[in-house]
């Protein structure tokens, strides 16, 4: 079985490259610095987030893996796995910069409370952050603010002044993944044109009747995309959720089902999914304006 260590503490991360402990529920490493780690896998207990600047072997997040070509971000959050696809035994030398930091830190703050709107910590690692020079140098100067406010000494206001510069940073890195789905404009059509095609081979088949309606989770999986991810782009692309456009597809497949006079609309509910037709009504009326009954007699 493989072997997963549990990251707990800042410390623990920052003993194992060497490197001293400011304070002990958050740390900013220059990675340079640090000693050869163990290849290792680790299920965190903490927000980490590494920037790669060269490329890094076999580096893997849950079930994926990626070799880091160019600077890139990745972000881990509480309950994930992350580490190496190497025997125990290999040593590797860390590089680039990596910002650690406890749940603990951020409770009771403004980003506490919103951290969990940053989609991009539970992205796959190869939908990882490919940053500019210029967004790296930006991603630094972040970083270097909250490494001297480590090493000034704690005061009164310390706590303030970090956590408020890893809330900057996590916004900036919203406005990368916004510049990162735009350059990847053709990648995104091609995504969209393969998510209809899923719906229109979803609902000619069987599948609705044996596993009901198709959960936006569902269509990330076919696709091999995380479901945030995948939700994040859709919206980027369409201005619909990833839901609202599964939604929008029902509506329009329904509306020819609904012209089949030999069939009632309890029976068209249950073809498209739905364990309940009242449910599917509710739906109907709401995007449409009228019952699929009352939409058929228009008709």
């Amino acid at each position: 079985m493989e072997k997963i260590e549990k990251l707990s503490s800042v410390t623990q991360f920052n003993s194992r490259r060497g490197q001293e402990t400011l304070h002990p529920l958050v740390s900013v490493l220059d990675q340079s610095k640090s000693v050869k780690i163990q290849a290792n896998k680790y299920l965190s207990e903490l927000y980490v987030i590494f920037l790669k600047d060269i490329k890094c072997e076999e580096l893997s997040y849950g079930r994926n893996q990626y070799d880091y070509q160019e600077e890139t971000l990745i972000f881990i959050a509480p309950g994930q796995v992350f580490g190496f696809n190497l025997p125990d035994e290999v040593w590797v030398q860390p590089s680039g910069w990596a910002l650690v930091f406890h749940p603990d830190f951020i409770r009771g703050t403004a980003l506490g409370r919103t951290i969990k709107e940053y989609s991009f910590f539970s992205y796959h690692v190869n939908e990882a952050l490919h940053i500019s020079t210029r967004e790296r140098q930006i991603v630094l100067e972040c970083f270097t603010k909250i490494k001297e406010e480590l090493e000034r000494g704690i005061d009164k206001h310390s706590k303030t002044l970090i956590v408020n510069n890893i809330e900057l940073f996590l916004n900036y890195c919203v406005r990368f993944f916004d510049r990162q789905f735009i350059t990847r404009e053709n990648l995104n059509k091609d995504i969209l044109n393969r998510f209809e095609d899923l719906l229109n081979d979803y609902f000619d088949s069987n599948l609705p009747k044996i596993n009901g309606l198709p959960s936006v989770a569902y269509c990330a999986k076919k696709m091999n995309l995380s479901a945030n991810y995948f939700g994040d782009l859709v919206k980027k692309e369409t201005g619909k959720t990833a839901l609202e456009y599964i939604q929008t597809k029902i509506i329009d497949i329904s509306k020819e089902k609904v012209f089949d006079q030999s069939k009632s609309i309890s029976e068209i509910a249950y073809e498209l999914g739905y364990k309940y037709p009242q449910h599917f009504t509710r739906l109907f009326k709401q995007k449409v304006g009228v019952s699929p009954l009352e939409y058929r007699g228009l008709n």
